[in-house]
């Protein structure tokens, strides 16, 4: 066997396990784990309550329905629905919400002025007053963009009481859906339309409050260390979207590259036939770079001022190939450096032969780098990858 028949074949068989190992990766990094601080039942809820240093002095059931959200932007989600309460007769007589009053406060609301929260329902039963309001509001967060296009999204609706002069907590009503469980899914309308989003888990949780003020309230034991109610829903990116939109047009690419790094040669009869120049290899890099910069200038307005995301780092990595292959023609073609053997041996067999087992080695790296960032490095998930 000729030595580059065993070139190729070492180049062949490194491609495939640096496929099998990026698939892996990707697996991976598409995985979502579950939030530890969910409130499956109420016997939760009482256990998460007793252990504040200070008891609320009422407890008031309170539910959501999810009937629509869109991402208005990077930040900002629109979201419309339903939130109820129940104000028990005798018990909750002092802070029920009378006249056009609510009984909550949405402290994430980007523009309340814009919005609209209004009652929808009230009724007497068992005992007690339901009051539903109806509700449209655009809410802004901190979204994590970095792992696009295998981001998991964590939409919460964050609840104040409206009373901030009294020691009021609110508690989810598990009651109003048929399962609340870790892997159930509630809450959340079934036929919302998702656009290139998939449901993956719906949930409520507590997180202490952290103003950093007393609101000017002389009281401030139970305000400062107020137990926010978060109704928290996730949600997957469809991953097909994006592997149309930017994955195709960056593997074609790097197909073209290679196959301009193929016509490099210095045997007379591959010269004619593949009608090799430098200025030609040069000239087809300077095209796809024009190619690469317009699609990564239109990813990067659609995540402003976020950092760079995992996808994004593929552009750089094309820019490097790019220049490479031109640096490697342009040396190879003007028998420059004659020291760099590995570019002059076998008619420029090494970066031929090197070509997919470096960019997927490449690929492999920066998918284990982000998928570092996402995960605890004592995540199960991981530890069964690197196993």
């Amino acid at each position: 066997m000729s030595i580059e028949k065993k070139v190729w074949l070492i180049s062949g068989a490194l491609t495939l396990g640096l496929l099998v190992l990026l698939f892996k990766l990707l697996v991976a990094l598409n995985h979502f784990e579950g939030d530890p601080t969910q409130l499956p039942d109420q016997a939760s809820v009482d256990d998460y309550l007793q252990d504040l240093e200070n008891l609320p002095e009422y407890q008031v059931r309170t539910g959501i329905f999810i009937k629509s959200f869109v991402f208005t932007d990077a930040s900002d989600v629109h979201v419309t629905g339903y939130v109820w309460q129940h104000y028990e007769d005798g018990v909750h007589d002092a802070i029920k919400p009378t006249g056009d009053a609510v009984g909550f406060v949405l402290p994430d609301a980007s523009d309340a002025a814009s919005g609209m929260i209004e009652e929808a329902y009230r009724m007497d039963q068992d005992g007690e007053e339901l009051i539903g309001w109806y509700f449209e509001q655009t809410l802004r967060q901190n979204f994590d963009y970095t792992s696009y296009p295998f981001d998991h999204k964590t939409v919460w609706v964050r609840f104040w009481p409206a009373s901030f002069d009294t020691a009021v907590a609110l508690i989810p009503d598990f009651a109003a859906y048929p399962a609340t469980g870790p892997d159930d899914i509630f809450g959340i309308d079934s036929r919302i339309v998702m656009g290139t989003w998939e449901r993956e888990n719906t949930y409520f949780d507590y997180r202490l409050s952290d103003l950093g003020t007393t609101l000017g309230i002389s009281d401030t034991k139970f305000q400062t260390n107020l137990p926010e109610l978060h109704y928290n829903f996730v949600i997957k990116r469809n991953f097909g979207n994006a592997f149309v939109v930017h994955m195709i047009p960056l593997i074609v690419v790097t197909m073209l590259l290679f196959g301009a790094v193929m016509t490099v040669t210095r045997r007379p009869e591959l010269i004619e036939r593949h009608d090799f120049s430098t200025s030609s290899v040069i000239g087809t890099c300077s095209v796809l770079f024009f190619v690469i910069l317009l699609a990564h200038v239109q990813l990067r307005e659609g995540f402003a001022g976020s950092p760079v995301i995992y996808m994004e780092s593929f552009f750089f990595l094309m820019y490097f190939l790019l220049l490479a292959v031109s640096v490697n023609t342009y040396l190879f073609a003007s028998e420059a450096v004659p020291s760099l053997r590995f570019i002059h041996y076998r008619d420029n067999l090494i970066p031929k032969a090197g070509f997919w087992p470096f960019v997927l080695l490449c690929t492999v790296a920066i998918t284990a780098y982000n998928l570092s960032l996402k995960a605890d490095p004592e995540d199960a998930v991981v530890i069964e990858m690197l196993n």
